[in-house]
């Protein structure tokens, strides 16, 4: 069962993150409350990270429904009982298949075992997580995120990140500049820099600025 975190102006990690950088508490107050979907099935988190890499979000979501329905009850049994052309006509590449498959079999041999992982550290399960084809550092930390609900995480490869945090502060390095000034909760900041891209403020020609005098108002 997935857990849902939300995170609020009443949250500790909101409170400390406010007080902790200005421009940062600015973009909270536009973009208010915000919510975290854990996801326990950590073999579907990375299979779908590994199919979502390189691609658009949009891209990236039609093939994971797609893979989905082939596979209803998703486990690395059942995904390696579909043939490999079904996989390449719901859009995976023959390359990503294989790294799913070896995902899958790691896991059956007990090569990746998913039993104590949370007794690990952030440094040891990206180290577990990289060794597995495929994977690299970026899925490593967005699986730390989005299957442990880790709350210190920061991806400082993160393109869009890098994005976000460059049209906050309004400098070329922002995110290496001001990331370690959240810890420990790196992970709900970035939540806050990725949902400035996806409600379009990023793009949206105004400062951050210039949005909180109005939503001030």
């Amino acid at each position: 069962m997935d857990t849902l975190l939300r995170f609020t102006r009443q949250s500790e990690s909101v409170i400390a993150l406010g007080e902790a950088d200005a421009q940062l508490n600015k973009l909270i107050h536009v973009i208010g409350e915000l919510e975290l979907t854990v996801r326990h099935n950590h073999f579907y988190s990375l299979a779908m990270s590994v199919i979502g890499q390189q691609l658009s979000a949009k891209a990236a979501s039609t093939i994971r429904k797609r893979v989905s329905l082939l596979c209803p009850e998703f486990s690395p049994e059942h995904v390696l009982q579909i043939p490999v052309e079904q996989l390449r006509e719901a859009g995976v590449s023959r390359p990503k298949i294989a790294y799913i498959h070896d995902l899958c079999g790691r896991i059956q041999s007990k090569e990746l075992d998913f039993g104590g992982i949370h007794q690990l550290n952030n440094e040891q399960v990206i180290q577990m997580l990289t060794a597995v084809k495929g994977i690299g550092t970026w899925t490593a930390e967005m699986f730390l995120i989005f299957s442990l609900g880790r709350t210190d995480v920061l991806s400082l490869a993160d393109v869009g990140l890098q994005r976000a945090a460059r049209w906050l502060y309004d400098t070329p390095d922002a995110l290496a500049q001001h990331g370690p000034r959240w810890n420990p909760y790196a992970s709900v900041a970035s939540l806050y820099l990725w949902e400035s891209i996806d409600r379009g403020l990023v793009d949206s020609g105004a400062s951050i600025d210039e949005l909180y005098q109005s939503a001030s108002q």
